[in-house]
Order: structure tokens, then C-alpha cells, then sequence
């Protein structure tokens, strides 16, 4: 299926291509420019209408979508408020960049009690995609927030291969478990299971999300690698910046999402408040975060 790419925003350079959406600033397509390959997922609506959000300021979900600040309480969706926002806009395009900024208001500090600008840049460089995360802290307080990417890859890519073709592989050999999430409200759990099929890497199968997502908090590897047991690495995903990832897809589905995290849902022994959650960032006044991650696709599959 190709993406109507109606009213989007795109950078190409000799090798790739990609579309933005206005919504969210919403990664959508990465696109070999000589044969067309589409390495995204097409975010069927019936499956999983989404192909890259963008998280922030939080991860995952919020205990009864709430969170404590300073004695008052605040509600939060999964994910925070950013993938969909109509606010976010285009600030700035070079040649081979784009930069979107959500700045805040009114309505967003009743739900997030902190003056802020987000800024998200896509730069396309030869056969890669950098994106790069700035939070800006316009406040005369310290900020806290998460911040995450969620992107979803085709898999798989050929018409000549199936799911369980696919494998998750890693720089480096992993003693990493998942952490399980509480099915019913999305929050994590102190249990932990094993993830890995051997050392380094994980194969896909449809029934590996049956229980949601996997959800990494100490991997050694800060990149990973989709390869096809047929045409070999497809890309790979370097997240130097983020020190949790998850890994999911709605069970059956021909995608995978790898997210790199600074940040993770709530544990089910939350104390709800925003000051102690687990891998908030805290930002003085005045200071600007950055966090950067990037997708090479392999060039074997660009024609």
C-alpha cells in the first residue's frame, strides 16, 4: 500500500526520501528515491493507525492517566500530548532538514504545569535519518518530562518473506530481560522474562506481543539491527542517547516498532508523583536538553 502523501512535508536527497506529518510532526514514510522500497509501516487504521509518534512529555501510561505536581493533580494520555497535536509547526526547512516546534499554552499547562519548546529535527544525510529531540526549558523552575521516538518498520519488506524471517540483532551480547506489563492497566511490573533467542538477538514470531510490548531497561547495545534471514540486514537503529527501548507490535501485524526511551510508564508501585517517576528528565531553568537517534537504511535495498 503507498502512503498519500497529501499535504506532507519531505526531504529527499540521492538515495531517500521521507514524509512528516503536520499532526504530531509525525514521521510517515522512508523511501528508497531509485526503486521505491518503503521501509515504514503504512499504519492500516484496522491494525494500528500510527507510524512513527512522537513521545512527549511522557512514556507509556500514567497510573489512572494521572500524576501529582507540587500537590495538584494533572491528567496525562499514553504517551503524552505531542502525536497529536495540530500545534506543533514547522519552524525551519534547509535542504536536507526539517524542524517542527510545539511551544507551550494555555490549554497544555493544564495538563503539564511547565513553560516549554519541544523541538523535533529530521536531517537526511546520504543513507540516514538523524532525529534529534530539544526540550527548552522557559520556565523559572526546574522541568520534568520523558521523551521518546516510536517508529514502525515494514516487516516484512519483501514480498517473498514472512514474519518469522526477521530478526532484532544487537552490537553486542545481551543479559537483558524484559520487563512484564500488567495487561490490564499498562503498568510495569517488578517481574522480569527472558527476551533473547540467543545472545544478541531476537527473532520475530507473531505471537511475541501477546503480552504487550517488550520493554528493555539495561541492554548493553545502543543500536540494533532488522535483518531478513533472505536479503540480510535491512536497517539499523543507533538510540546513543536513550537508556530504555521497547519493542512492539499489535500481535499478527507486518510491522515492528523499535522506540528508544528516556523515560518508561508507570511501575504499578508508582507514587504517582511526577518528581520521583522513573527516568524523568529534570531540566534546570534556563538549560536546553537535546537526545538524538538515527535509522540507516542498508544500501543493498535502495536500487
Amino acid at each position: 500500500m503507498r502512503l498519500n502523501i497529501k499535504q506532507m512535508f519531505e526531504l529527499s536527497n540521492a538515495l531517500l526520501k521521507i514524509s512528516v506529518k503536520p499532526k504530531g510532526a509525525e514521521l510517515c514514510e522512508i523511501a528508497s528515491v531509485k526503486n521505491d522500497n518503503q521501509f515504514m509501516w503504512h499504519a492500516d487504521p484496522d491494525i494500528w493507525g500510527s507510524h512513527a509518534p512522537n513521545l512527549f512529555p511522557i512514556i507509556g501510561v500514567l497510573k489512572n492517566d494521572e500524576y501529582t505536581f507540587e500537590g495538584k493533580t494533572y491528567i496525562l494520555p499514553k504517551h503524552g500530548f505531542t502525536r497529536h497535536s495540530d500545534a506543533i509547526k514547522l519552524i525551519n526547512q534547509t535542504k536536507n532538514s526539517l524542524t517542527f516546534s510545539l511551544m507551550y499554552n494555555d490549554n497544555l499547562l493544564k495538563q503539564f504545569p511547565f513553560k516549554f519548546e519541544f523541538l523535533i529535527t529530521y536531517t537526511l544525510v546520504n543513507n540516514t535519518l538523524h532525529i534529534n529531540h530539544t526540550v527548552k526549558n522557559l520556565d523559572n523552575q526546574t522541568i520534568y518530562f520523558s521523551i521518546g521516538g516510536h517508529p514502525a518498520f515494514k516487516c516484512p519488506v519483501y514480498k517473498d518473506e514472512i514474519y518469522t524471517d526477521y530478526s532484532l540483532v544487537f552490537e553486542t551480547d545481551e543479559t537483558a530481560q524484559t520487563y512484564v506489563l500488567n495487561m490490564d492497566n499498562g503498568l510495569v511490573t517488578n517481574q522480569t522474562k527472558p527476551a533473547f533467542d540467543t545472545k544478541n538477538s531476537i527473532q520475530l514470531r507473531p505471537d511475541l506481543f501477546t503480552k504487550d510490548a517488550l520493554i528493555f531497561k539495561d541492554l548493553q547495545s545502543r543500536q540494533v539491527a532488522l535483518v531478513s534471514k533472505t536479503h540480510g540486514e535491512i536497517l539499523n537503529m543507533t538510540f546513543k542517547d536513550f537508556n530504555y527501548l521497547g519493542i512492539w507490535a499489535k500481535p499478527n501485524a507486518p510491522y515492528v516498532c523499535i522506540e528508544p526511551w528516556l523515560g518508561i510508564a508507570d511501575a504499578e508501585n508508582t507514587s504517582q508523583k511526577l518528581t520521583e517517576k522513573e527516568g524523568i528528565i529534570k531540566l534546570p531553568q534556563n538549560e536546553t536538553f537535546n537526545a538524538n537517534y538515527s535509522i540507516q537504511i542498508h544500501e543493498h535495498h535502495l536500487g
